[in-house]
């Protein structure tokens, strides 16, 4: 079961890849230094062909061995496709500098134009949770509902972090969804008004997107990030198993198998 959904993720993440603009156009834009690099070296001289060839090994090497990594320490596919893309583009104009300094001009400023235009998109599927407007939010919390508890995330597709953890809340509702334990999603970009409500920070020198609520019958009973505005919050690396630690979602899914 486990590995057909991990063979599921693998596929539509490689339709994601091939269909969505944001990687289209890196792709593009890497596929273009071949181009580039095929018609410049005729003009070069021999011993700088050769340099240039070494460098372009170390820089391959280098980014292999972070890819590796990364691949390793990410939980998500989307924060591993943004540390690779960011890594790529670093390593494409240190080597560009050393054919034509307006070259690598020219990869930042594209490079720039497709940040402007585009934007890398989020996990879609939302597992067990469910898509929340502010009223909707509100009236579960107030009115109840047929779960006692509502771990909600609040997120802003305009945030870079929450794109990167945007499979989370979806992975950890279907390990930890049941009729005591609800999951669900606002996205403060359509809704900012939601967020001083709830007394969240929109600003990203705070560092408090996304952020995650455990409501107890309608009432907050814990976050993360932990407002303090004296720090600067999210010193911890955001992650599904620190989020299960902090939200003690294991204790409150053993509790409802033994009251079950």
């Amino acid at each position: 079961m486990k590995e057909q959904k991990s063979k599921n993720d693998w596929y539509q993440w490689m339709n994601l890849v091939i269909s969505e603009p944001y990687y289209v156009y890196h792709f593009i834009i890497f596929f273009s230094y071949l181009i580039v690099r095929t018609s410049a070296i005729q003009i070069f001289s021999s011993d700088f062909s050769y340099l240039l060839l070494r460098r372009e090994i170390q820089a391959i090497l280098a980014l292999l061995m972070l890819v590796t990594v990364k691949l390793v320490k990410e939980e998500s596919w989307e924060g591993f496709l943004s540390d690779v893309l960011f890594f790529s583009k670093g390593f494409l104009i240190v080597v560009s500098l050393l054919i034509d300094i307006q070259l690598a001009l020219c990869y930042m400023v594209v490079f720039f134009v497709v940040f402007t235009l585009t934007q890398q998109p989020p996990y879609s599927e939302l597992g067990h949770a469910t898509r929340l407007t502010p009223l909707q939010l509100e009236v579960i919390l107030t009115e109840g509902s047929a779960s006692r508890f509502w771990l909600v995330e609040f997120r802003s597709l305009n945030s870079s972090n929450c794109i990167r953890t945007s499979r989370f809340i979806s992975d950890l509702s279907i390990t930890y969804s049941n009729k005591s334990l609800s999951f669900g999603i606002v996205d403060l970009g359509l809704f900012p008004n939601a967020a001083e409500k709830y007394g969240i920070s929109m600003g990203a020198s705070i560092g408090q997107l996304p952020a995650y609520i455990l409501f107890d019958n309608g009432v907050e009973v814990k976050r993360f990030p932990e407002v303090d505005f004296e720090v600067r919050t999210f010193q911890k690396r955001l992650s599904k198993k620190f989020l299960c630690r902090h939200f003690e979602l294991d204790r409150h899914l053993i509790k409802y198998v033994h009251v079950k």
